[in-house]
């Protein structure tokens, strides 16, 4: 399918954040005035680019499961590089999750951020630029490029306008995710080496020797598994978010965690199906001790951003259970389930900043009896705690559902390890809900406490509504993918079948 209403919109979404950023860059005045108007032009650009997006989702069309609204520019003619973009079902939805969560992020900074107004909300359009590019890239270059991209401004976020150890972890989340990606870098010149170009059109169809498959799984793993994070590599996770602005905090675990799970679906799986076999026994014991472990550690938490970050740990180990079933129900739940994740993990987020925003505390043991003074906010904070859980009639429910069966035909224990996080995760959940919302109200200054402000509940809304939405009416979601799933599980079961000595030979 071609370029929609003859225009490329995929590089419009994707770069028009870049143009909005300029603006910001030339304006002069006063610092009030600066501020104002990066603030201002920050939103509309992000407004401009969420409608943009939605152009995108109504002309997708969900029975082809190829890529669609393909560009295409020669960029390194010899090396047969491209400027290729393009969206299938996998994808789409993410670019939509990346637009929905800029305008979020900052209207949530409009008043909690007021140093140096005019960078943060640059970094903010730079770092939309790079995740709606790495979603729609299909040339391995250009995917590299933003996927690396997307470092920098986060960096910047967390190390400048951070909190009190934030340079500390800026430096570990900037190292453990770059030192992975060099091996990546390596698999993608070996396989460039190969296959003579970088169209992951045509790599898809490329036959890897089986030998060669296990060396290059296992360099996208030091990548992947670091973005998602899986256990053990996690670590940096937690620190980067308590150090986090809160809109910080909402990237990155809203979009850039779903990075690495993306990284397994695009490329790991498909391209490398005799290696995702042989090490998905792998897979799933990272990710069980990841569900189980992580959940454990989160309900040991004081402080409530750090309890949130280790919870998506273990969310995002359902993912990856979920993705090495190789059957469509767990495919198709561990893409529910990075979206549910990026809307739920998200706004609890968000339900932090709120109370941090008025106390400048984190610590759980400050709070306690909030539903007395913020009956609004209470109620927005069990809506998304209950979401966190699985609760049905909420987006994670489904995606754990799906992979949970996904993970059933595969091993009745892999299905019954990896479903306990659901009990785990009702444990630590509902415990710090009961010690935020519930209990009396002993001290003066929650006394003194407002609940949400207009701008807070317009923050809130669409994520309400996208919790619920998910939750009810599933199928108006998984629509999108299931013809790119069916195809991606069908290739996968055709090149294992293939006899192995005609594997390192090109179609």
């Amino acid at each position: 399918m071609g370029n929609a209403a003859g225009f490329p919109l995929l590089s419009l979404i994707t770069w028009l954040p870049l143009l909005g950023g300029v603006i910001i860059m030339c304006v002069r005045g006063d610092d009030a005035t600066v501020a104002a108007n990066a603030r201002w032009t920050a939103l509309w650009t992000s407004l401009i680019v969420f409608a943009l997006s939605l152009v995108l989702w109504t002309r997708f069309d969900p029975a082809e499961p190829g890529f669609q609204f393909i560009e295409s520019i020669t960029w390194l003619p010899e090396f047969r590089v491209g400027y290729r973009m393009g969206v299938d079902g996998i994808s789409v939805l993410f670019v939509l999750l990346s637009t929905v969560l800029t305008p979020i992020c900052i209207l949530a900074s409009w008043e909690a951020v007021q140093t140096r107004v005019r960078e943060y909300m640059l970094a903010f359009l730079i770092l939309e630029t790079m995740m709606v590019g790495m979603f729609c890239a299909i040339d391995f270059v250009v995917f590299y490029m933003f996927f690396e991209g997307v470092l920098i401004p986060m960096f910047l976020i967390i190390g400048v306008w951070g909190g009190a150890r934030r340079v500390y972890a800026a430096l570990k989340f900037f190292l453990f995710t770059l030192t992975g990606s060099v091996l990546m870098l390596l698999a993608l010149l070996a396989m460039w080496f190969r296959a003579g170009t970088t169209d992951l059109t045509v790599l898809l169809n490329t036959p890897f020797p089986p030998a060669m498959q296990n060396w290059l799984f296992l360099a996208f793993l030091a990548s992947f598994a670091v973005k998602v994070p899986m256990w053990p590599v996690h670590t940096w996770l937690p620190d980067a978010h308590v150090e986090a602005p809160t809109a910080g905090s909402v990237i990155l675990a809203g979009v850039l965690l779903k990075m690495g799970a993306y990284g397994f679906l695009r490329f790991s799986v498909p391209m490398l199906p005799h290696a995702s076999m042989v090490f998905a026994p792998l897979m799933f014991a990272l990710s069980v001790v990841a569900v189980i472990y992580t959940s454990a550690v989160a309900f040991a938490q004081e402080d409530m951003k750090k309890l949130i970050a280790y919870s998506s740990v273990a969310h995002m180990g359902v993912v990856t259970i979920g993705i090495f079933t190789f059957n469509p129900q767990g495919i198709s739940g561990a893409l529910f389930q990075m979206l549910a994740h990026g809307v739920v993990s998200a706004a609890l987020f968000l339900c932090v900043g709120v109370v941090y925003d008025r106390m400048h505390t984190r610590e759980i043991a400050r709070y306690g009896g909030l539903v007395h003074r913020m009956p609004a906010y209470a109620v927005v904070f069990m809506l998304f705690t209950m979401a966190n859980i699985g609760l049905p009639g909420t987006a994670n429910f489904v995606g754990e559902i799906l992979v949970l069966i996904g993970s059933f035909r595969v091993s009745f224990w892999l299905s019954l390890l990896g479903g306990t996080g659901m009990i785990l995760g009702a444990v630590y959940a509902l415990s710090l809900y009961r010690r935020v919302i519930f209990g009396r109200l002993t001290r003066d200054d929650l006394r003194a406490m407002l609940d949400l402000s207009p701008r807070e509940i317009a923050v809130f809304a669409p994520l309400v509504l996208l919790t619920l939405w998910m939750g009810v009416y599933p199928g108006s979601f998984t629509r999108f993918w299931d013809a790119s799933v069916g195809a991606m599980v069908e290739h996968h079961q055709a090149a294992l079948a293939a006899p192995t000595h005609l594997a390192g030979l090109t179609p």
